[in-house]
């Protein structure tokens, strides 16, 4: 393996923890890569694999077991399967908004919404990554990946990756065990040929966070530009000089609760409803109609809830910590629990609990968290 010296995992992870591996192996290849599994799938030893570093919250102890950085990087242009479209197939280590500032270059749409969402390519289809309106599974076509059961390399269509709301059968869900357990080589896209011209933007969502008319008309640059500029007033774009920057993400989910659960909530609490309300068809042939109707099924539906709203509304302000911890809500941003100089684990893991809790004691509900958690417990 392409064993390199072992340095500390709060050196490689956005949220600044981490102790030190075992082993530390840098695969700068899909070949390397694969190689690099089989070897440390062999030895039964405990692994896992590190990409940016930015979905991850890792314990202080040392990992006794082998860490493995994925490092390719390059992007293969094909045709794409209709009028005006392409397709990219993108090593996994390379560096997602890289590639989303390069299909903004070559005028092609379907990721520009998703600039400055740190990480690489090959952890994007794991959470089903999206902001804005956009989501990784309106564009992924496939990818190719390796199973750690049997060892082998296959190329796997979008469908078959249960893609949902920051899920897939890849991820590893706090508590549980990937339904899958395989390692991302390479993504393929599917875009759009629109070039670098103004056109109107069919997502209401992405209107609405650009404060954008249903006719108004603007280019891939300036939507990238203006979603940009948008996350960071949130703490939301990796800066070195910006603690609130210093974090995983959204540490917490927003909460998907049945439609009953969710009118226990207060009337202002940001709710949206994950299936369209539509009135049900029922076709009835006449030579069998009696003149009476059926009764509508009964669909119970889920609602995706704000978790900032919760946490807020569960009286933590932004920038709240306690006494003397270096671990803090973002001052930007609720969802953000970041390390605010040298905070161990420990203290970021004392933090999500109280929120945990301070939101369970208010609304009832349990947030989870959205990073990888290795090493460490809530």
């Amino acid at each position: 393996m392409p064993e390199v010296d072992a340095v500390p995992l709060s050196q490689l992870t956005t949220l600044r923890t981490g102790g030190v591996p075992a082993r530390l192996v840098e695969a700068a290849s899909a070949d390397e890569l694969v190689a690099a599994l089989r070897e440390t799938w062999a030895t039964g030893e405990p692994w896992f694999v590190l990409g940016g570093g930015s979905n991850l919250f890792v314990g202080d102890e040392p990992f006794e077991g082998t860490v493995i950085r994925v490092r390719s990087s390059g992007i293969e242009e094909l045709p794409g399967t209709r009028p005006d479209t392409v397709r990219l197939r993108v090593q996994a280590g390379h560096d997602w908004d890289a590639l989303v500032a390069e299909t903004v270059e070559r005028g092609l749409a379907g990721i520009e919404a998703m600039s400055g969402i740190p990480g690489t390519v090959g952890a994007a289809p794991v959470q089903n990554v999206g902001a804005y309106g956009q989501e990784i599974v309106q564009t992924l076509v496939e990818v190719e990946l390796i199973d750690e059961a049997t060892g082998d390399v296959s190329t796997v269509p979008a469908s078959e990756l249960g893609l949902g709301f920051r899920t897939s059968v890849l991820k590893q869900h706090y508590g549980s065990v990937p339904e899958r357990s395989a390692v991302i080589l390479s993504v393929t896209l599917e875009l759009a040929r629109v070039g670098a011209g103004e056109r109107p933007i069919a997502g209401a969502q992405l209107r609405g966070a650009l404060g954008l008319d249903a006719a108004d008309a603007v280019s891939l640059r300036w939507i990238r530009d203006h979603v940009l500029a948008t996350r960071a007033r949130k703490g939301m774009v990796l800066d070195p000089e910006d603690p609130d920057t210093w974090s995983a993400g959204s540490f917490f989910q927003n909460a998907i609760v049945s439609e009953s659960f969710a009118r226990t909530l207060p009337a202002e609490c940001p709710k949206w409803p994950l299936a369209p309300d539509l009135d049900p068809v029922t076709v009835i042939p006449l030579a069998a109609f009696d003149g009476i109707l059926p009764p509508p099924p009964i669909e119970r539906r889920e609602v995706k809830v704000s978790a900032a709203w919760l946490i807020e509304n569960a009286g933590l302000s932004r920038g709240f910590r306690f006494p003397r911890s270096r671990a803090g809500l973002s001052t930007k941003h609720t969802l953000a629990l970041t390390n605010r100089g040298e905070a161990t684990a420990a203290e970021i893991a004392q933090l999500a609990r109280f929120v945990q809790q301070r939101v369970h004691s208010e609304f009832g509900l349990l947030l989870q968290p959205e990073p990888v958690l290795v090493n460490v417990e809530l």
